[in-house]
């Protein structure tokens, strides 16, 4: 495996990012990864190193580049969460969207990358991301998926479930029966707009699991049996989208 820290030129900063793919075989359909909320940090790398090993491109950036190069949150408690939090409320979907078309600038030129082929991935606050990109840039996202995501369904112009009849692309949507980011009706409004814009999505309960659940190191809340459930879908969806035997128009 090759792994990269490397910063991208965005316009607003240089967004520091980490990319991994194979030593071989390339180029790579490219999966950009959107972190969640805690920041950048070693458990995502990992997470990022899964999905690169089975052949793909991944770039997993800092979202929080224009206020902190570095951000870990340690500490869950109502105190040591208020830096995160005004963090997560510093980005907006059409600032995202601004670094995903950088980062597709990025893999443009990188030769071991396919840019023809992309697919996202978001997690927890990073759920609208994805489906903002998607809108946005529907020539380039060939596929994405929403996992345990906050905050998709909001009274703003760009939430999710308006941005659905926009979202042409394959799109998957797993929810953890215990969310307090998105309760059962959140996703009830959310899935009736995917229904009512003709999206081609599949959004799938994760019964006995908590918001989080995907993270290894979530001590109390990672389910193995669910988060390994996760990878299944972000596999099959992805080959079935960018892999070497999709088409990709």
């Amino acid at each position: 495996m090759v792994e990269k820290h490397l910063d991208i030129a965005t316009g607003e900063g240089e967004m520091n990012t980490f990319v991994v793919h194979p030593e071989e075989g390339g180029p790579y359909p490219v999966v950009l990864f959107y972190m969640d909320a805690p920041g950048k940090r070693e458990e995502l790398h990992d997470m990022a190193r899964r999905l690169a090993s089975v052949g793909y491109y991944v770039v997993l950036p800092n979202l929080y580049y224009r206020l902190a190069r570095e951000f870990e949150l340690k500490e869950r408690t109502p105190e040591g969460m208020k830096p995160m939090f005004a963090l997560m409320d510093s980005l907006s979907n059409a600032g995202t969207v601004r670094d995903t078309q950088a980062m597709l600038d990025f893999v443009d030129g990188q030769p071991e990358a396919d840019g023809s082929r992309v697919g996202a991935v978001g997690y927890c606050m990073s759920g609208p991301f994805v489906f903002a990109a998607a809108a946005a840039l529907p020539s380039r996202i060939a596929c994405i998926a929403s996992i345990h995501g906050a905050r998709m369904v909001t009274a703003q112009d760009d939430s999710p479930h308006r941005l659905a009849p926009r979202i042409r692309c394959e799109t998957y949507v797993a929810c953890a029966e215990t969310d307090v980011w998105a309760p059962p009706e959140t996703v009830a409004t959310l899935q009736a707009a995917l229904d009512g814009a003709g999206t081609p999505y599949r959004l799938e309960w994760y019964p006995g699991a908590h918001h989080g659940f995907v993270f290894p190191r979530r001590a109390g809340i990672y389910d193995q049996a669910s988060a390994e459930r996760h990878w299944e879908r972000l596999f099959a969806l992805f080959r079935r989208n960018i892999g070497p035997d999709s088409t990709v128009s």
